[in-house]
């Protein structure tokens, strides 16, 4: 299958790699060209605008925008749906706000082109093990575009969700479900480092609930990876950022009157952060740079 690739970023960049790998033709544009040219060299073709990328597809094309949320991915779809002709189709990869997707997708059906929102989850890591994907669009669309979310998930990774919207909805909720799963990991860690006990082996620690405790997970071992980095994390400060999709879950709770008092306490521990240093958000700051490449405040 044949894809242009707009944007390559930290998940754009490896996964126009992936999509290579899976014998996909790709096309690949990027704000900056060494990016571009990068690629070119591992088969990609690269091109120098926006509207470039597309014209070299064929009709019908399918164009997959993978650019921050917000004002950046507002201008390249509409760069893209001027673009496109009837039957193409666009696939916003990014973490757009999903209510967003309802107004975008409105412009390209009137144009009689199809929009499919992913939330794509799988960080710097998405390339060896695979992007969880969840896909929110028409039937029609979302059958046109399984060969990409065959290549780009591992086995049962990718799953229809829904209509247009429901994709980056469930990958909001699925941040949110992070930032807390991730609080709790550093409150843990937090009393283990101050608690009643000299120089407990955390990374160890981390390690061992790998292995099989009702707690396991990927973030363990991210952890695990991160102690093996700086074994007392005396390096990170607890500064920990957030991109937006826990704002937004939070504000949905309220909006549709769920409590979500845990997933909200974790949003408001991360603005904490930035007013000390507390040993559980050098915690969170480790994971988000293990899972994502985002850069952590050192001393």
């Amino acid at each position: 299958m044949q894809v242009a690739m707009i944007g390559l970023g930290r998940m754009g960049m490896n996964m126009a790699r992936r999509l290579l790998q899976g014998g996909h033709k790709v096309v690949v544009w990027n704000r900056s060209p060494d990016k571009v040219t990068a690629m070119v060299n591992e088969g990609a073709i690269g091109a120098e605008s926006i509207k470039e990328a597309i014209q070299k597809l064929t009709c019908p094309r399918v164009v997959w925008c993978m650019l921050p949320a917000g004002n950046v991915t507002d201008m390249a779809l509409k760069e893209i749906l001027d673009t496109l002709v009837p039957d193409d189709m666009v696939i916003e990869g990014g973490n757009s706000y999903w209510k967003d997707d309802l107004e975008h997708a409105k412009a390209f059906y009137q144009k009689g082109c199809g929009y499919i929102d992913a939330g794509v989850s799988g960080g710097v890591w998405g390339l060896k093990v695979g992007y969880c994907t969840m896909v929110g669009g028409k039937d029609r669309h979302v059958r046109r575009a399984k060969p990409l979310f065959d290549t780009l998930a591992p086995p049962r990774g990718w799953k229809h969700v829904g209509p247009v919207g429901s994709g980056h909805f469930v990958k909001m909720v699925h941040n949110g479900i992070e930032y807390a799963m991730m609080e709790a990991i550093g409150e843990g860690f937090d009393l283990m480092h101050n608690g009643p006990f000299d120089k407990l082996d955390l990374g160890g620690i981390a390690d061992l609930w790998g292995q099989g405790s009702v707690i396991r997970s990927w973030l363990l071992e991210l952890l695990t990876t991160a102690y093996k980095r700086d074994p007392d994390l005396s390096s990170i400060k607890g500064y920990v950022d957030d991109s937006g999709e826990g704002r937004w879950t939070v504000l949905n709770s309220i909006e549709y009157g769920v409590s979500t008092p845990v997933l909200a306490q974790s949003l408001f521990k991360r603005f904490e952060s930035r007013q000390g240093d507390v040993y559980s958000n050098k915690v969170l700051a480790a994971l988000r740079k293990e899972f994502g490449g985002h850069p952590v405040k050192t001393k």
